[in-house]
């Protein structure tokens, strides 16, 4: 095996080497270089952009690292403190000069000279961001940010005794594998009492956020947070209607393989009743799979994968090893979920997750590193703001990385039984994604189109909602309650509002992707890794079409799609 090189940050041309963030004072005369300073060419122009995206990348991994830290240990107050102060004593004055600096560029006569590919997709993200950008909802995004982080913390801290030891939900969740049912039903029934006690708590918070995030909307001209948020994610290639028609085409496409495996699911368990607690445990109600004992194995078998797909991606994951840039590990104390996140000035992200023993897990890793990947071949590029994609790109990139690493996956299965077993499994949670997807949208388009909403109705169009997407065989008879709450496990909903759909959108796309690899993998491969290179200096349509995959979500493509997943899961289980 060939040593790695680890990156080195580039040099710091315009803050300097030795610059370390402290305080306000000592940042803004950088902004007030570049508010300021007189452009009289076309170079002096792309000066003055590289400029800004140096100090724009130092922030942003300044920012990154708070975060990191604080997710990874959510008791830590100098955590919390310092993602705080970079929020409330940063942020409000990035703002105000994001939006000026996005003035002087718009105004540059020199605009039209400047040839590098990607600077008219920047160009078009400036204009909508200096379009809805409004004073007074800078101290509003502030508060919206702290509120935001009182979820992690919130989730973060529930725990459950299971067979005398205390453990977090993620852990808690790898017992719905058990094939002793009465265990699936009693831990089922612990996570769900204890997410319920705090179910006011996260009711209240979401009061809080969506009214402030209908002032900012309206602060800005729009009707409702909905319509703010599609203009502040730059949406310039999809509509609300286009989600609505999605929604449909899942429900006539989809909902109905849901009732088929739960029915499958139902016989071959010879239930008479199925209930929550029996969709994670083996069908044949074999033992759950458990492809590594620990954070290490997880990650050195990852790496063995990611080379036999393609020795750089192997190395990538490698660099980040010897970097310290992963923490895998659940354990009490972190927040929940996982995540990819990018450091701009390195280029070498950091991944978070909470990694107990399981296939999901295993599946949570491979798409971290496929969003990993995607930083990786994007570090070089002219500008941060190149790199910087919309999700419907970025988790194309992690969600076909699952799909296109498959093949190998007796790393981490030397059973053939087992690794057969994983891909079923895998597959039938792609077609479980997509319903779930049109869910959370659905549901959050509700929420922000009745921003005066209480939580009584609340409560019902999410039944509503969830009803519609879920198969009709689940027997929730007992556990109403449980079941008007599910959503506050979604911390989408709470953190990172509207940024759902994309996952539905990239999950075609992923399949798409793994149906070329399968027809011809050097093509198919070349192919993903030609679209993630573009960052976003096309439009997304355009980077769909470099991987050789439609940007279509409609009813006669998705039952195509669907169709293939179905096949292949057919051969799986001959």
């Amino acid at each position: 095996m060939s040593a790695i090189n680890i990156p080195q940050r580039p040099p710091r041309k315009f803050l300097g080497e030795d610059f370390e963030l402290t305080t306000w004072e000592q940042l803004q005369p950088f902004y007030e270089n570049l508010v300021n300073r007189p452009i009289q060419s076309a170079e002096a122009l792309r000066q003055w952009f590289l400029d800004k995206s140096e100090l724009e990348s130092y922030l942003s991994e300044n920012f990154a690292w708070r975060y990191i830290r604080m997710t990874c240990d959510t008791s830590s107050e100098q955590y919390q403190q310092e993602f705080g102060d970079f929020v409330e004593n940063f942020q409000p004055h990035l703002s105000s000069y994001g939006n000026a600096l996005d003035k002087k560029a718009l105004e540059s006569p020199f605009l039209n000279e400047l040839k590098d590919q990607g600077f008219d997709i920047a160009l078009r993200s400036m204009k909508k961001a200096i379009e809805i950008f409004r004073d007074e909802n800078i101290p509003l995004q502030t508060q919206i940010q702290t509120e935001q982080a009182k979820y992690g913390a919130t989730v973060g801290a529930m725990t459950v005794n299971i067979q005398g030891e205390e453990v977090t939900l993620q852990k808690a969740s790898d017992f719905l594998q058990s094939t002793d049912r009465a265990l699936r039903e009693e831990v089922w029934n612990k996570i769900q009492t204890r997410r319920l006690e705090d179910k006011d708590k996260l009711d209240e918070l979401l009061n809080t956020l969506r009214d402030l995030r209908h002032q900012v909307a309206t602060n800005a001209g729009f009707d409702n947070f909905r319509d703010y948020m599609f203009a502040a994610l730059g949406r310039f290639d999809y509509t609300p209607q286009d989600c609505f028609n999605f929604h449909e085409s899942v429900a006539e496409a989809v909902v109905s393989m849901l009732n088929t495996m739960a029915l499958e699911r139902k016989e071959a368990l010879q239930l008479s009743s199925l209930r929550p607690w029996d969709f994670k445990v083996d069908p044949q109600n074999l033992p759950p799979l458990k492809p590594f004992s620990t954070g290490d194995e997880l990650l050195e078998k990852t790496i063995t994968c990611f080379t036999l797909l393609d020795p750089e991606l192997g190395d990538y994951l490698r660099i980040m090893k010897a970097m310290g840039h992963l923490d895998l590990e659940s354990r009490k104390g972190k927040a929940p979920g996982g995540y990819n996140y990018p450091l701009e000035e390195i280029g070498v992200p950091f991944i978070f997750m909470n990694a107990t023993s399981n296939l999901r897990d295993l599946v949570t890793l491979l798409h971290e590193g496929g969003h990993a990947v995607h930083n990786f071949v994007t570090r070089d590029l002219l500008l941060n703001s190149f790199k910087n994609t919309p999700a419907e790109v970025a988790e194309l990139a992690s969600m076909s990385m699952e799909l296109l690493t498959m093949d190998y996956w007796d790393v981490f299965f030397e059973n053939k039984d087992e690794l057969r077993r994983a891909k079923i499994q895998h597959l039938e949670s792609i077609i479980e994604t997509l319903p779930w997807v049109a869910t959370i949208d659905k549901f959050q388009h509700w929420i922000y189109e009745n921003p005066s909403h209480s939580v009584a109705e609340r409560q019902q169009n999410w039944l509503t909602i969830y009803e519609q997407f879920s198969d009709s065989l689940t027997d929730w008879s007992g556990l109403e309650a449980f079941k008007k709450y599910i959503w506050q496990k979604q911390l989408h909903i709470y953190e990172v509002p509207f940024y759902y759909i994309e996952y539905g959108m990239a999950q075609l796309g992923a399949i798409g992707v793994w149906r070329n690899y399968k027809q011809n993998p050097q093509q198919g491969l070349q192919g993903y890794l030609n679209a993630l290179k573009l960052g976003y200096t096309a439009p997304i349509s355009a980077i769909y079409a470099a991987a050789n995959i439609p940007f279509d979500f409609s009813k006669e493509y998705i039952t195509e799609l669907m169709n293939f997943v179905k096949d292949e899961l057919e051969k799986l289980k001959k």
